[in-house]
């Protein structure tokens, strides 16, 4: 397979490296998830309980993002902006403090792999639903076969990883 470097360096598509890049990106992005999901954790047990330590995750992110918004010279938008937004925008807040909330709950009783191999089958799961039906404003991407193939081996590692949890022991040896 070649590399993202080469694709960039010798031919690759602008389109494919785009991809490529985005892809990275996401990687990334995912991959700082569990290290929030084990400070929350700690957070929440040293304030006493889970949702003062999401009260707290949350307040940093604030103050994180203001001078980030400062430096990117964003305009503030307008109430009138606000109002026309459809109610159901609001729901990205709700499922912050949910998911804050979960993992500060679930990560030291899961572990940090449990946790987000449970949470990604629980993504993937409402990410095909979201997008066959065209919900919360993206655009509709019918289920595939294969789709639901690679969901089913997402489901199948959570399975696997958790079998110890679950009760079940590994063969003897292994």
């Amino acid at each position: 397979m070649k590399s993202m470097r080469h694709l960039v360096m010798h031919g690759g598509s602008t389109m494919q490296t785009n991809a490529l890049f985005l892809i990275l990106a996401a990687v990334i992005t995912g991959a700082v998830v569990p290290f929030q999901a084990g400070a929350n954790a700690v957070l929440g047990r040293t304030l006493g309980h889970p949702l003062w330590g999401t009260v707290v995750s949350l307040c940093v992110s604030f103050a994180c993002i203001l001078p980030v918004l400062a430096l990117a010279k964003v305009e503030a938008p307008t109430l009138s902006t606000l109002a026309q937004a459809p109610r159901w925008v609001w729901i990205g807040g709700v499922v912050g403090v949910a998911y804050i909330t979960g993992a500060l709950m679930l990560a030291p009783k899961l572990g940090a792999a449990g946790f987000i191999m449970a949470a990604i089958a629980g993504q993937m799961l409402a990410s095909i639903i979201i997008d066959h039906w065209g919900l919360v404003g993206l655009p509709r991407k019918p289920v595939a076969l294969s789709r639901l193939a690679g969901l089913g081996l997402i489901f199948l590692g959570l399975i696997v990883m958790q079998l110890p949890g679950l009760g079940v022991k590994p063969p003897a040896g292994s």
